[in-house]
């Protein structure tokens, strides 16, 4: 949690704050730009410190932010306006660090004096910029199956038969993200249907081996970065948000790893 006792010097341009109008709207900016750092992928630590030093930079006498995966609180002072405090639900995690990268910049040119209505016209920019397309994904899905089944000993043919399930599973996670179903029984049931396309291709002799096959599309559903960022953040000190990502990632890679065992007993 930052507060203004531990962090004194933000290295920011700050601005007269009077109007609690304008303290509301820099307030709202700097909430989401901290909600969309969480669910781009950033650690908890950069986005309580960068919501911190926005805060900082327009002037206020003292702040107080509070960030776990799912919530921000944050509070800030000083003797025009009195206490504003704003709350913000964070939501599902959607990985994009391309907007990671362009919050970060944004977050430093608002510290270094850029004013409110630029502010936010630059962050509706970012929150604008193009993601890769449902059919750039399809293909990387099957590249990285493809790719990880190879390094893990696959042959040729267990790289193609995995390739073409990760596409499938793409298909899958593109539905499910529709239905807005539960990142479980999401995880359980890709896994699952991996599993079993897996061994139809071992079957069909389209693939050699299940193993090496289902290697390569298990390493497309490890929560990964989850886990990395956990783990950061119980080093960092923000041992709750640590733990609840960790438990997440802990339980989704259960899951996972469960529908694939299911197949497995039938090999």
């Amino acid at each position: 949690m930052q507060t203004r006792e531990n962090k004194e010097s933000a290295g920011s341009a700050p601005r007269s704050l009077t109007d609690g109008q304008h303290a509301h709207r820099w307030l709202h900016l700097a909430m989401n730009i901290g909600k969309y750092m969480i669910k781009s992928g950033a650690e908890i630590s950069r986005v309580e410190d960068t919501m911190y030093r926005i805060c900082r930079s327009f002037g206020v006498e003292e702040v107080d932010v509070f960030v776990i995966t799912s919530s921000i609180v944050a509070t800030i002072y000083n003797k025009d306006i009195g206490y504003v405090t704003q709350t913000k639900r964070v939501g599902p995690m959607k990985y994009n660090l391309d907007r990671l990268d362009h919050l970060n910049q944004l977050s430093r040119s608002i510290c270094a004096g850029m004013e409110l209505e630029e502010a936010e016209r630059v962050y509706e920019e970012v929150m604008a910029r193009p993601v890769y397309g449902f059919k750039t994904y399809v293909a990387l899905y099957g590249i990285a199956a493809a790719a990880f089944s190879i390094l893990f000993g696959g042959s040729i043919r267990d790289a193609l038969a995995a390739a073409l399930i990760g596409i499938v599973l793409k298909f899958m996670d593109e539905l499910t993200s529709r239905l807005e179903m539960n990142g479980f029984l999401s995880g359980f049931l890709k896994s699952l249907t991996g599993g079993l396309l897996a061994t139809l291709a071992v079957h069909c002799g389209l693939g050699e081996d299940f193993s090496k096959i289902s290697i390569g599309d298990i390493m497309l559903l490890i929560p990964g970065l989850a886990l990395t960022n956990s783990i950061r953040d119980m080093f960092s000190g923000d041992t709750i948000s640590g733990m609840n990502r960790f438990i997440e990632a802990i339980i989704l890679s259960i899951m996972i790893a469960s529908g694939f065992a299911l197949v497995s007993l039938w090999v």
